[in-house]
């Protein structure tokens, strides 16, 4: 028991000195109270693509020009949402109360055998959900799984013109090469160590206990709805049959 408290406390410890340090960027935006330490990111599975087809069909046509690269119609993102390989690739989403998927982002890893240490990342976030650093936690954590996975390099390929896209990876020190309208960006990053490891089991913890907390509040509030509707049911009745 003992021994077990003892590595809970080491790897709180561990992640938030990792979430304090990543990078000055990182520091003022923690610092701005609308962003904040520790944001539930939650790591998605085969029963979340109804949700991620939801938010990405929220998303307005510009949002999906930059996010796809093309003006993705109504069938081609559901296409893209059926076609997600969750045994090979790393989904993560950002949920809010009502449990709506305001901001996920997709970490692809790569098929081929000679680049099977690369993996490709790419974000949304839903236009109400902007200007909370959303799309940068994202990239940490992804950065982060794909450190613990064995890869070595992370790349964002992007529109010029998606400048939000860009910064993030600048600011993680990212190498941005421009080639006319679209960009490529490649982080190196580092092998991954105890700190890496013990922070994004305790960040997934983290956002799995936040989200079973919204799931359940959303359950109560839900059967209070319920319960108010019914009520109005019998009061309407009730009217009626006095009249």
């Amino acid at each position: 028991m003992i021994a077990t408290k003892a590595l809970l406390k080491a790897s709180w410890h561990a992640s938030t000195g990792m979430l304090r340090t990543r990078n000055s960027h990182s520091l003022k935006e923690a610092a701005m109270p609308s962003t904040p330490l520790m944001v539930p990111i939650r790591s998605l599975g085969p029963s979340s693509r109804e949700r991620i087809t939801a938010h990405l069909l929220k998303l307005e046509p510009a949002d999906r020009y930059l996010r796809f690269g093309y003006a993705a119609n109504d069938e081609q993102i559901r296409r893209y949402a059926e076609q997600l390989d969750f045994s090979r690739d790393e989904i993560f989403g950002i949920y809010n109360r009502r449990l709506e998927l305001i901001a996920m982002a997709h970490l692809a890893f790569s098929e081929h055998p000679e680049h099977k240490h690369c993996a490709e990342f790419g974000v949304s976030v839903l236009k109400q959900a902007r200007g909370r650093g959303f799309g940068n936690r994202l990239f940490e954590r992804a950065v982060m799984h794909a450190r613990n996975a064995g890869v070595n390099m992370v790349f964002i390929h992007a529109l010029s013109e998606n400048t939000a896209m860009l910064k993030i990876a600048r600011n993680a020190g990212a190498t941005v090469h421009r080639d006319g309208s679209e960009s490529e960006a490649y982080l190196q990053i580092p092998p991954a160590n105890f700190d890496t490891r013990m922070t994004e089991m305790v960040e997934q913890q983290f956002a799995e206990v936040d989200y079973q907390v919204k799931k359940q509040a959303k359950q109560f509030w839900d059967f209070l709805a319920g319960v108010q509707e019914v009520r109005r049911g019998v009061q309407h009745a009730r009217h009626q049959s006095a009249e």
